[in-house]
């Protein structure tokens, strides 16, 4: 059984202050004293980060308890193990003895386990006549028994500061999510405010958070994330509170404006020409404005749109736009077959499938493309779309552009055939031009 006198190691281990303060703890455990060895053990693999002791050390550990015999740790019960490395580095999955022993020292140091050293280091048992044991050498489970309630308390407070980060984690999700759609619905509705810088200043926050951030980093981050999300709902809220005030008179003048069958978009005024106006660059705004008496317009684009009143056979026989073969959109389009699968175009459906690419890397709300294929069909919205990234330097809003492009549609005022005449006119090479 244990004496509880004080031990110093063998050979060339040296003793230390922590060392004894441990067999000082030990030495006050009360007889009645007692805890379940492997609901502990649990306790110590949860407080291990404030222990300072790792995985393998606890693997180490587990093999020692497995050598005691009894489930309650207690002093009447004695609280010496002996097995040898051999032994351990069985019941650690083979563990190598040189690493085991590594492991012991940690656990020693950590004040987890105390040496009781044999006279010539080696670990083994006297038993009396009766076969109980009389005397022990080799590790004393004494210092787990006496720091149980400790480790206990340490491992509600590993336990709850997890509960804290997964609770901050799960707010910046919301938050996250909360400011990405936020944006999205300002963009989409078109309601005025600096939604890319504010989308910018979101990204940078979430980008600057380490790889592995502390608490207090993830603290931060959730406030800041607070912060951004109060300022764009705000901003919504005055918009939200502006369109209620004007209320409906507002609205019918609104639609009313939007009918007019001299304007193309309300969102791109860069766009409008009136009658007897043609297009040419706003240098200030990179926008196309209506000037009288210019003669030609500047712009590609409305160039193209002059075009096809001058064409017959942009429209069909049935009143919708006419279509174009596919090899000749490509040709006039060359640019959008870098977003066809596999960076190639083979049919209608890639290029239907690189349109909806090139509609979300341009801005186009889905709600824009998705009338445009309404009103034009499928394939013609898709060659539009080409067209579009084919000059997209020139435009200053694709998505106001588009929407234009569908009313005028809707009238039997646009033509696709002009457009790609101009793109492919621009595209050939010098003395092959088209046409």
């Amino acid at each position: 059984m244990e004496t509880g006198s004080v031990t110093t190691p063998f050979g060339r281990r040296s003793m230390t202050l922590g060392m004894l303060a441990s067999q000082v703890m030990a030495g006050e455990i009360k007889p009645d004293q007692s805890v379940d060895k492997w609901k502990l053990f649990r306790a110590l693999c949860e407080a291990k980060p404030l222990l300072g002791i790792g995985d393998r050390a606890l693997a180490v550990l587990n093999a020692l308890l497995s050598f005691y015999p009894k489930n309650e740790l207690a002093q009447g019960n004695g609280l010496i193990v002996f097995p040898s490395n051999i032994q351990l580095s069985l019941r650690t999955h083979g563990m190598a003895e040189q690493t085991v022993r590594r492991h012991l020292a940690a656990l020693v140091d950590a004040g987890l386990l105390l040496r009781k050293d044999s006279p010539n280091g080696k670990r083994y048992v006297r038993r009396d006549r009766a076969g109980e044991v009389d005397e022990a050498f080799g590790f004393s489970l004494a210092p787990l028994l006496a720091r149980a309630d400790e480790i206990e308390q340490l491992a509600a407070e590993v336990m709850a500061e997890r509960l804290h980060v997964q609770r901050l984690r799960e707010r910046i999700t919301l938050c996250r999510r909360d400011i990405a759609k936020l944006i999205e619905a300002a963009v989409e509705e078109e309601i005025p405010g600096d939604w890319q810088g504010l989308y910018r200043e979101f990204r940078d926050l979430i980008e600057g958070l380490p790889r592995s951030p502390t608490t207090a980093q993830l603290e931060l981050l959730l406030d800041e994330l607070t912060g951004l999300r109060t300022n764009i709902l705000n901003q919504l809220e005055i918009q939200v509170k502006s369109t209620k005030q004007r209320g409906n008179a507002d609205y019918i003048e609104r639609h009313i404006q939007n009918s007019n069958p001299e304007s193309i978009s309300e969102v791109e005024p860069g766009f409008e020409t009136k009658q007897g106006a043609t297009a040419e660059p706003d240098n200030d705004r990179g926008t196309v404005t209506a000037a009288k008496g210019r003669g030609k317009a500047t712009h590609p684009f409305h160039q193209m749109e002059e075009e096809q009143s001058r064409r017959p056979g942009g429209r069909n026989d049935g009143g919708g736009l006419k279509s174009f073969p596919l090899g000749l959109v490509l040709q006039a389009c060359p640019e959008i077959l870098a977003y066809g699968p596999d960076g190639a175009i083979r049919n209608w459906r890639d290029l239907m499938a690189a349109a909806v690419i090139v509609r979300s890397m341009l801005g186009v709300s889905p709600s824009a493309y998705e009338e445009a294929a309404n009103v034009m069909g499928p394939e013609n919205a898709a060659t539009v779309m080409a067209c579009i990234l084919e000059r997209g330097g020139h435009i200053n809003s694709a998505g106001g552009y588009l929407r234009g492009l569908t009313r005028r549609s809707e009238k039997g005022e646009f033509a696709i055939g002009p457009m790609l005449m101009a793109l492919l006119r621009a595209n050939a090479p010098a003395g092959r031009k088209v046409g």
